[in-house]
């Protein structure tokens, strides 16, 4: 049953839409959709009013704790917070609010996968792995998925494919897969790579990347086997876009509920 996971991406401090594979240090090389005058609590509390779990809260680099602890405020224990977390910090986000942590760049050092480090994560989290998910998103390598870092920029050495997957599954909870070069351009998901998380993937799994449409629930529905959940950002109405409105996406996922 694919379900609409909601989202609320935090740069310097402002809920944003960017372009995904523009992140980098040099701030003119950002490409943004929509900035948003509203802080992070109020989509925080939007989510809670519509019992919209697993929503996902992305510091995009520095500057980002203050409106992430603000969102948390506003539904404790009902997001999930990535973007710099590491086994020194995990478990205070966790008591910071957080239902769970999202975990990334820390688990490559140099670009190479650490299980170690992975270990260290969990064991942070008192060896608890439903407070944890692994992000493997993700760039297009000719006809592979290279788990990418740092912003999305800096390709790691794992590739995202069956093996992989079920040798991280003992350790997490669920994953989180954005398709970097699709992110944030409204041209459509990577049919592909949706098709393969939901033969892979045993736990559960969200994408994120090129959703612009209400049918694009369909479609990943359809590709996934219901196994793989959808992300909509820069095209939904509450983000500045015109693809879709907000108040669909609550509909469809009160329509799964009712299946």
């Amino acid at each position: 049953m694919t379900r609409f996971r909601p989202c609320i991406d935090l740069h310097s401090g402002q809920v944003k839409q960017i372009v995904g594979g523009t992140l980098s240090d040099t701030s003119s090389d950002l490409k943004t959709n929509h900035v948003s005058n509203l802080p992070a609590s109020y989509f925080a509390s939007l989510y809670k009013k519509h019992a919209l779990s697993g929503a996902h809260v992305i510091m995009l680099g520095p500057g980002n704790d203050a409106a992430a602890q603000e969102a948390l405020a506003a539904w404790p224990g009902g997001l999930q917070v990535g973007g710099g977390i590491t086994a020194e910090n995990a478990k205070l986000w966790i008591e910071r609010g957080a239902e769970k942590v999202i975990v990334t760049s820390y688990l490559f050092p140099e670009a190479r996968f650490s299980l170690d480090r992975l270990k260290a994560v969990l064991k942070a989290l008192d060896n608890n792995g439903e407070k944890l998910v692994v992000d493997l998103s993700c760039r297009r390598v000719d006809d592979k998925w290279m788990v990418a870092m740092n912003k999305w920029q800096t390709l790691t050495d794992m590739e995202i494919e069956h093996n992989t997957i079920r040798s991280l599954e003992p350790y997490c909870s669920e994953f989180l897969i954005h398709a970097t070069d699709n992110e944030g351009l409204q041209r459509g998901i990577d049919e592909v790579l949706v098709g393969k998380l939901g033969e892979w993937c045993t736990k559960p799994v969200t994408y994120a990347g090129g959703g612009r449409h209400l049918e694009d629930f369909d479609l990943v529905q359809r590709l996934s086997q219901g196994r793989v959940d959808l992300t909509i950002g820069s095209a939904l109405d509450i983000f500045g876009g015109s693809g879709v409105a907000f108040d669909e996406c609550v509909k469809w996922n009160q329509k799964q509920k009712m299946r």
